[in-house]
């Protein structure tokens, strides 16, 4: 216990190091433009088996230093193999032009790192707790955190919700998970071994530790679901068993399935971005209705 106690101790102030070493963390520091308008700002959140993972973080509009904001945290797709930060770069954009603080989370993969689905739901939910640990630097409203993915990146986002398993044995556990809401993009939600179960083979003989779908209890934050009916990685009924099981226990969960759509349609460089703008039309309807905006969406 305390060589585990030692170890913590030391990564910790590893981090600390490289976050002086980089620059202080106040949100006003440091930031660059990637998308016309908006200011970015980039840090570790996390140094971990010789690997540093970053965050990047858009400041919200009319942003201010004397008050914390809703913050959304993106964590991008890719089969736990790879993907890249840029999948929900305009989401996080869009929604930064709304008033939130908006977070485009890297994490571990298999092309990467080597790791596996285990490392990656560790990384994403370091993410949320640095956030919530800085949160006074960074003026994140920790009451008003939502997690958001697609495909294996929805995974993550569903996984910080739910899980209480699979954590980082280096995290201040004392720091919960806990988000406001999810926001889920043709998610992998079930692992188990049925039809519906994503890679149930590689997750292996502890598969229900990381499989959200098996986590619903009462509390389960309000969920967004969208998928696409013709998705040939995540069947229609897995949605409506999400559902199901989220209503069974009290927790809204509002779904949208359109037709004629596959894996990976609501990405903004699909054809005419039609369905980016409709998931982002009703994804902004739904952090408005819990709050967490205000005003009608201003995407057409």
């Amino acid at each position: 216990m305390k060589n585990k106690k030692a170890h913590h101790i030391l990564i910790r102030s590893i981090i600390v190091l490289v976050i002086l070493i980089g620059g202080p963390l106040t949100a006003q520091n440091n930031w660059s433009t990637t998308i016309p308008g908006k200011d970015l700002k980039e840090l570790v959140y996390k140094v971990v088996e010789g690997d540093t993972l970053k965050m990047q973080l858009y400041s919200p509009d009319n942003w201010s230093t004397a008050k914390a904001y809703p913050t959304i945290v993106f964590y991008f797709g890719g089969g736990w193999n790879g993907g890249s930060l840029d999948q929900f770069r305009a989401q996080a954009g869009y929604f930064a032009s709304r008033g939130m603080v908006t977070v485009l989370a890297d994490y571990r993969v298999k092309s990467r790192h080597g790791t596996t689905p285990y490392e990656s739901v560790k990384d994403a939910k370091s993410a949320v707790r640095y956030l919530k640990e800085n949160a006074a630097n960074l003026q994140v409203d920790t009451t008003s955190m939502v997690t958001a993915g697609g495909s294996a990146g929805g995974h993550l986002a569903a996984a910080v919700a739910l899980l209480p398993g699979v954590n980082e044995i280096t995290d201040n556990l004392e720091i919960d998970t806990k988000v406001s809401a999810v926001i889920l993009y043709n998610a992998v939600v079930d692992n188990g071994p049925g039809e519906g179960g994503f890679q149930h083979e590689r997750m292996g003989e502890n598969y229900l530790d990381i499989s959200p779908i098996h986590h619903i209890e009462k509390g389960a934050p309000p969920t967004l679901l969208f998928l696409g009916a013709h998705d040939h990685l995540i069947p229609v009924s897995v949605a409506e068993e999400y559902k199901s099981k989220m209503d069974a226990v009290g927790s809204r969960c509002d779904v949208f399935i359109y037709e004629g759509q596959g894996h990976g349609f609501f990405n903004p460089k699909v054809k005419t971005a039609e369905y980016y703008k409709k998931t982002t039309y009703e994804a902004d309807k739904f952090l408005n209705s819990l709050g967490h905006i205000k005003g009608k969406p201003t995407i057409e």
